[in-house]
């Protein structure tokens, strides 16, 4: 096991079952013992068949977590073993190489070698594949046993495969036969090639809202080193009913190809100047902040132009560079009088800290975003960025007709409620009395010990006559600042803060949503491409007064009367009780990124801490294939960017100086080896980390440990087991008495940690002063 704080991955040899897949038959017989003349009486036995079933032609996409080299990804991978990394841990030991018949394999479980393999082929290898494109076949389960003169397929013949399984479809892929061989890893070496990975880590919010917090995975390893520059295919393939084949010379002599059955395959091309190298990537993203002062560079702003400089006398320039650096972009801005200007724009991610402006938490409902403009006299300009917000809060709103409808029917209701208040404060019969008194009153009286009595004798009585009958109180009708007084009371406001929350079922929902910045345009986030561009990552605080106005837009609709504003305070407060996130300090920073990393590795650790405590992640989303968008709750001092624990991958070290070198220059050349790390828990230093030392020690694990080739065109393909097997030479490097090593502990030598990539943050950033 070895790990951090915030990451601890365990390798396990292997995850077997109890039983692997297959028919299999239970027999009972009956023997009767204590009687003499029945002692060897013949009594009727029974059985039962029932069979286990597993993947076996087919594999759900699902089931793949994820793989390495990328899909698709370009990079120097001359000392790199592909790798591909599955959700079910049990995957590869759940079937036998070995084809059998519907009785109970008798042999020993610890035995059992994987049914599957990664196998990788350089493009033009492969005839139904030329180009490397990672193409395959489709055939019937029949076509796959029985594929023809002069192609072997699997010996599957035994395993009572029905009709109906020989008639489905599956990927396929004819292997000539010397590549088979020179490719195929050895049944021996089968258990170096998978391995199962326990991976814990601190829990991270991830794009789909699914918190990874701990997962067995199993890993399948390739045995092969991309040697020359192009195009490769990493085929999941299936061994079953290749048992005895996998050794040089046990392929009859008639098959000129291997017909296999393929579970997945992704492609990657080795290139020493590709670009979609994730380390090479990430250098590349953080290269500007690298010097004295050069962190800045990674802040979301606009870049002035060159000539514009900090030592500018230039009034204009000067105030240009200030607004540049505070986050804006100029745009175009027509006036209410018709003319064409430009105003200053700012979205929600600011590089300083943004000026306290307007409350608009608690602003009173308008109709019209005029309310949310800066207007800059000195220089004749407005700041429409509150205003920008107002209006598309408003937009969005409309846009949506559930909540717009439930806005205004939480309105007419409050309105409704506040009216029947201003009347009852208007009768002096209730005037004095509370809200809630009125019908408990009604309630009370009913319910009296004398209210029949009382009522009987009522009825009793004489009608009064008509001029005796008092007349009716005359109602005052109350001044608009009268009712407000009267809506302002605790009970009324408590009153109608709960008609508030009865009728607004689903806006505290959609406004946490919108409080996230979800549905908001992409321009509206970064108005410039420049503050984003190619290649880029670059961080930000969360200007909350944004956001404020954004909400406030959304909470304006259904406005339609003074009645409406007056009775407004009372909806908000409801809806923000039932809020997940009514308060604007959950939002404080993030960081968005815009590179092909993103669309190679959709899914990466991104660690945030401030003062080395975690940072809670609010929010994180892909806004486009190669842009991802991350939100905190609070402002960190350093972030760390690293693969995902699941993804660690594995390789040697060292490197060729030509890919093209003849075989004596290639040895001249070699300085591949493996730096050593502790197998064993107890030891010094702790498990999993260097031992100071390289195996070996001249430096030449390629000229010592490939598979003996021929040709130019031969593969690179590492030989674990027999003469020259890395296996048994690594466990004598480590320990002369170990003798030999386990599955997960040459797993741990041959893995190459994680890329990762540190920043750390300014700690007091800028702040903007008050406007």
């Amino acid at each position: 096991m070895s790990g951090t704080e915030d990451l601890r991955v365990a390798f396990h040899d292997y995850r077997r079952p109890k039983a692997a897949a297959g028919v299999y038959t239970l027999e009972v017989q009956h023997q009767l013992k204590g009687h003499d003349r029945l002692q060897n009486a013949s009594l009727p036995g029974t059985s039962q068949k029932f069979e286990i079933r597993a993947v076996r032609f087919v594999l759900d996409p699902s089931s793949v977590h994820a793989h390495y080299p990328a899909k698709g990804a370009s990079g120097d991978f001359s000392r790199t073993l592909a790798h591909i990394t599955l959700n079910r841990s049990i995957l590869p030991w759940e079937r036998l190489l070995k084809a059998r018949g519907e009785q109970a394999s008798t042999a020993a479980v610890p035995e059992q070698a994987p049914w599957l393999a990664l196998m990788v082929f350089r493009g033009g290898e492969l005839p139904e594949d030329p180009e490397g494109l990672g193409e395959t076949v489709t055939r019937t389960v029949a076509e796959l046993r029985d594929p023809g003169d002069g192609i072997l397929g699997p010996d599957l013949s035994d395993e009572g495969i029905t009709d109906a399984i020989a008639a489905s479809r599956c990927q396929s892929i004819d292997v000539p036969a010397d590549l088979f061989t020179a490719l195929v890893p050895r049944e021996e070496e089968l258990h170096y090639l998978a391995h199962v990975r326990d991976v814990t880590t601190q829990p991270q919010a991830r794009s789909d809202g699914e918190i990874l917090a701990e997962g067995q995975y199993a890993v399948l390893a390739a045995n092969r080193l991309p040697d020359r520059p192009g195009a490769y295919t990493a085929h999941v393939v299936s061994l079953e009913g290749f048992h005895g084949r996998l050794a040089p010379g046990q392929l009859p002599a008639s098959a000129a190809a291997v017909r296999m059955c393929v579970l997945h395959s992704w492609t990657f091309t080795h290139d020493v100047a590709g670009t979609r190298d994730a380390a090479a990537l990430l250098d590349n993203l953080v290269a500007p902040a690298r010097g004295p002062g050069a962190r800045e560079n990674l802040a979301l702003r606009l870049r002035p132009a060159s000539k514009v400089t900090a030592r500018s006398t230039n009034d204009a320039e000067q105030y240009t560079r200030r607004r540049l650096e505070l986050g804006y972009t100029p745009l175009p801005y027509r006036l209410l009088s018709g003319e064409t200007t430009y105003g200053w724009y700012r979205g929600p991610f600011v590089p300083v800290q943004a000026a306290a402006t307007r409350e608009f938490a608690g602003d009173t409902p308008k109709t019209t975003a005029d309310h949310a403009l800066i207007y800059e006299p000195e220089h004749g300009l407005f700041d429409v960025s509150y205003a920008a917000a107002w209006t598309l809060g408003r937009t969005l709103a409309l846009s949506d007709p559930d909540y717009s409808e439930e806005m205004t029917r939480a309105r007419r209701e409050l309105a409704n409620a506040a009216v029947t208040m201003m009347a009852q404060a208007a009768d002096p019969a209730f005037a004095a009395a509370e809200v809630g008194d009125l019908n408990g009153r009604t309630l009370r009286e009913l319910a009296a010990p004398d209210f029949a009595t009382r009522l009987s004798e009522a009825l009793a009585r004489p009608l009064a006559p008509r001029a005796q009958t008092a007349a009716p109180a005359r109602r005052v009708r109350l001044s608009q600042a009268a009712a407000r007084a009267a809506l302002a009371a605790p009970s009324r406001a408590a009153a109608l803060e709960a008609v508030a929350e009865r009728h607004a079922r689903t806006l505290p929902a959609c406004l946490d949503e919108l409080s996230l910045l979800r549905r908001v345009p992409f321009t509206y986030l970064v108005p410039h491409p420049e503050m984003l561009p190619p290649e880029s990552i670059r961080f930000f605080r969360v200007d909350s007064h944004w956001i404020d106005a954004l909400l406030a837009g959304a909470r304006a609709v259904g406005v339609h009367t003074s009645l409406d504003a007056v009775a407004d305070t009372a909806l908000t407060t409801g809806i923000d009780r039932l809020r997940l996130r009514a308060s604007s300090s959950g939002r404080q920073a993030g960081l968005l990124i815009r590179s092909a990393l993103v669309e190679a590795w959709p899914v990466f650790d991104i660690i945030a801490t401030a003062q080395g405590e975690s940072v809670g992640e609010l929010r994180r989303d892909h806004l486009a294939p190669d842009t991802l968008l991350v939100l905190w709750d609070a402002l960190p001092d350093e972030v760390v960017i690293r693969e995902p624990g699941q993804g660690i991958h594995f390789g040697i070290d060292g490197n060729k100086s030509d890919d093209n070198l003849d075989s004596a220059q290639d040895d001249a050349e070699d300085t591949s080896f493996l730096s050593l790390r502790q197998h064993r828990t107890g030891g010094e230093p702790g498990l999993g980390y260097s031992l100071g030392r390289d195996y070996p020690a001249d430096k030449k694990l390629l000229t010592r440990h490939l598979r003996p080739h021929e040709g130019d065109d031969a593969p690179d393909v590492l030989a674990l087991r027999g003469e020259r097997g890395l296996v048994p030479a690594l466990a004598a490097a480590l320990d002369p008495s170990l003798g030999d090593l386990a599955p997960g502990e040459f797993a741990l030598q041959l893995v190459n940690a994680p890329i990762e990539q540190r920043l750390t943050l300014d700690a007091a950033p800028g702040q903007e002063t008050a406007r």
